[in-house]
């Protein structure tokens, strides 16, 4: 029997050459995922992960921290999980400091919230799990900027997490209070499953203008802006030549890209229409689909982004 994919944080990964086009300040922003059961969803991110609503109206929820959105929601009554397609491989909640990080795992180990998985990146330490509907979530703290840039190539990768190392942040992680992800948490990265990695670095990279931070091969890429370790992850371990999911399933809505300001906006919608990647207006923004079929919204200078 194979081996199951591997997160691509796992693996090795070449080093190639940073080229940033896209302005510096780009970050990820709120992403939208299709939901069976709204109240069932809610009651998750709430209790296990420690997010709140933000705005509800009627089958769709924004939820987040404080007045961020982080996550919406939108019910699709009976919509099923479905393997073997494009979308989300997981989202990324950045917690500000790695104490966050310790308070949240004292939480889900009193509350025995199903982790799939806890790793230490290098850049980062990272605890990982999965919402009713298969969706994939990240929770991670960054290390010091100084502690890995210029290594992130060489360098990212996955080792065990010192779990009792993490824990020793808190007096007493027994007691520790939690009642909600911290105040400056945001959305960090987002992977995505994708068909191929060629020609989703050639869209990411080339047409985007993030840069290519890190790549394992034909199977995996880690794209930035402003040289971060990655604001994209994409990967084929589940996905290689896979369609985009079926109207019918839980799924990815879209990924918001958050731009500086309306000019650097402009400059990347520029670049996609320059390259054929059809675009549409909506009221979020100008969106357009990756060559996976991974939808993505570009946003300027979002309140709700601070990165």
């Amino acid at each position: 029997m194979s081996e199951p994919p591997r997160d691509p944080e796992e693996l090795g990964v070449a080093a190639e050459p940073v080229r940033c086009e896209i302005a510096a300040g780009t970050a990820v922003g709120a992403v939208a995922l299709v939901v069976a059961d709204l109240e069932r969803s809610l009651a998750y991110y709430r209790s296990a992960v420690g997010l709140a609503v933000v705005e509800r109206d009627g089958g769709c929820a924004r939820i987040g921290v404080g007045n961020r959105v982080l996550v919406v929601l939108e019910e699709q009554p009976g919509a099923r999980p479905a393997g073997g397609y494009t979308g989300l491989y997981h989202f990324a909640l950045l917690v500000p400091e790695r104490v966050d990080l310790a308070r949240w795992l004292a939480h889900a180990a009193r509350e025995r919230v199903p982790l799939v998985g806890l790793a230490d990146h290098f850049v980062s330490e990272a605890l990982y799990l999965t919402d009713p509907d298969g969706h994939g979530i990240e929770i991670y703290w960054d290390r010091p900027r100084e502690h890995w840039e210029g290594q992130v190539a060489e360098r990212m990768t996955t080792e065990p997490l010192n779990a009792t190392d993490l824990l020793g942040e808190l007096d007493d992680p027994a007691r520790e209070p939690f009642e909600a992800l911290a105040p400056a948490t945001v959305m960090g990265h987002v992977h995505l499953k994708v068909a191929d990695i060629a020609e989703t670095i050639a869209f990411y990279q080339d047409i985007l203008g993030l840069g290519l931070m890190a790549q394992l091969g034909r199977s995996a890429a880690f794209f930035g802006a402003g040289g971060y370790h990655h604001h994209i992850g994409a990967n084929t371990w589940e996905s290689a030549g896979a369609p985009a999911p079926p109207a019918d399933a839980t799924r990815l809505r879209h990924v918001t890209i958050v731009l500086p300001d309306t000019a650097a906006r402009d400059e990347v919608r520029a670049r996609l229409e320059a390259s054929d990647v059809v675009t549409r207006d909506t009221e979020l923004g100008p969106m357009c689909d990756d060559p996976s079929g991974n939808t993505l919204v570009f946003a300027a200078n979002s309140e709700d982004i601070e990165r």
